[in-house]
């Protein structure tokens, strides 16, 4: 396994194998209809139980194209179902013998791609379909970060060649002595090094970038009990994970107690689950956010086939203002599909002690006069046909 897949890729590569063809279900806006009877559990609560799915690609953020649009007409929805749909294993090649070629080898007959969403970005608030400016103190996190990755790439054939994974660097044929330095915080992403597990991104690591958990091949399992909800989340190549929400009225956790998921604390307001999550750790990441994330989401069962998820994300360090995501699911049928409960991928799974291993037998090579300094070639980039998604 490559470590360059990381985030969407990595999560869609084995779903995109199982489903390599767009689904071919048509969904279209309908007009504002009167909400229906809510369904309820035998003891009283709505019932959000079942197993729910995303059935719609919709880009998190409103690509400039569509500035002035919040939904997207019938016509360009089914214009960008036949872009997309042309896409459906395209083996993008680069130059033989380039870096880049070799590491194409995840194609697009591996992504997997559904009809165009009614909406043209996730993203309900701001109206701009646009994630807020970041603070000035984050604008210098993400800036640390950024040339931090793009140093241990300079020497790299994908500086040289200008490759879009360098935008921003410059080519320089000497390796970088940042090579020996600390990431500026915890690393979460695909670098160019592997020194140890944490170079690699949390992907390949097996670990998932948990909540709020927008878009992406993913599936939820929702099972209520009498004052409990539990979610399973289905993600990735094995990286599932369970959720449990706390709905006794307690109080969060002390701030001094940090978990990957955060802290739920969940309520009923009329037919919606409401859950108020904090208490994250400095370790996990949602668009640069970490332990002061705090998200408000309300899931609320819209029909007997139709699950509406709707969360607001603050971080007053990060972002300049909150900002409000939405994403509907369809109901699947128990009985056509399998949920693995037990994850298939676990922390420290084989691909780390051979990308290591790997990567000391070409630094021992090049001591030895036998290969090139492993600091020119790239470990962390690659291509694929994700790159050409006009959804992307």
């Amino acid at each position: 396994m490559r470590d360059r897949l990381s985030g969407s890729l990595l999560m869609v590569a084995i779903a995109g194998a199982a489903v390599s063809a767009l689904i071919t279900v048509p969904i279209t806006r309908t007009a504002a209809q009167a909400p229906a009877p809510a369904l309820k559990t035998p003891w009283g609560d709505p019932d959000l139980q079942g197993i729910w799915m995303d059935e719609t690609d919709t880009p998190l953020q409103r690509p400039a194209k569509y500035a002035a649009q919040e939904f997207f007409t019938e016509a360009q929805r089914a214009e960008l179902d036949a872009q997309r749909a042309a896409l459906q294993g395209k083996d993008r090649r680069r130059e033989r013998g380039t870096e880049l070629d070799v590491t194409g080898s995840y194609n697009d007959l591996f992504i997997s791609r559904k009809h165009t969403g009614v909406r043209t970005s996730r993203i309900v608030d701001p109206p701009n379909g646009r994630i807020p400016q970041f603070t000035p103190e984050a604008q210098k996190i993400a800036a640390a970060e950024r040339d931090f990755r793009l140093a241990l790439l300079q020497s790299t054939e994908t500086c040289k060649i200008e490759y879009r994974s360098c935008a921003g660097g410059k080519y320089d044929p000497t390796p970088s002595p940042r090579f020996a330095e600390r990431t500026p915080r915890y690393n979460t992403i695909s670098i160019n090094r592997h020194d140890g597990p944490e170079d690699a991104p949390l992907s390949v690591r097996c670990l998932t970038p948990g909540l709020p958990g927008i878009g992406g091949q993913r599936t939820h399992r929702i099972v209520q009990t009498p004052g409990g909800v539990a979610m399973f989340y289905d993600v990735g190549q094995g990286q599932g994970w369970q959720r449990n929400i706390v709905m006794d009225g307690s109080p969060h956790l002390p701030s001094s107690i940090r978990q990957w998921y955060g802290d739920s604390r969940g309520h009923w307001e009329g037919n919606a689950l409401v859950i108020d999550v904090t208490n994250f750790t400095a370790k996990t990441d949602f668009q640069g956010s970490r332990e002061n994330l705090h998200l408000v989401e309300r899931w609320t069962r819209t029909s007997p086939t139709t699950l509406e998820y709707v969360v607001t994300i603050e971080d007053p360090t990060v972002w300049t203002r909150p900002w409000t995501v939405t994403q509907e699911f369809t109901r699947q049928g128990d009985e056509a599909n399998r949920i693995y409960y037990e994850p298939r991928c676990n922390e420290g799974n084989y691909a780390l002690p051979g990308l290591m291993r790997g990567a000391r037998m070409q630094e021992r090579a090049f001591a030895e006069g036998r290969g090139p300094d492993p600091a020119t070639r790239d470990s962390a980039t690659g291509i694929s046909g994700a790159e050409e998604d006009p959804l992307q």
